[in-house]
């Protein structure tokens, strides 16, 4: 056996040996994650009245409590001038 053949068979003996001593390939993990996207701001608007528009106290109080909860999450502003 000459230098090359023997090189050879160290580097074969090698690469077998390093593949038995790999641990064998296992099954990717999928990872789901939720991810919830509040689009409420998206589509809605406030609720603008008239001085001529009759309400009762009840509709009142839920259109002042729509308009404020609109301004609290998502920023609406008066309109100026009112």
């Amino acid at each position: 056996m000459n230098f090359r053949t023997g090189l050879a068979a160290a580097s074969a003996l090698a690469l077998l040996t390093a593949c038995k001593t790999c641990p064998a390939p296992s099954a990717p993990q999928v990872e789901t994650r939720t991810k919830v996207v509040d689009t409420a701001c998206n589509w809605t608007k406030p609720i603008y009245l008239d001085k001529t528009d009759v309400l009762s106290d009840a509709t009142a109080r839920e259109v002042l409590a729509h308009n404020r909860a609109g301004a609290k999450v998502c920023g609406w502003k008066p309109l100026a001038g009112h």
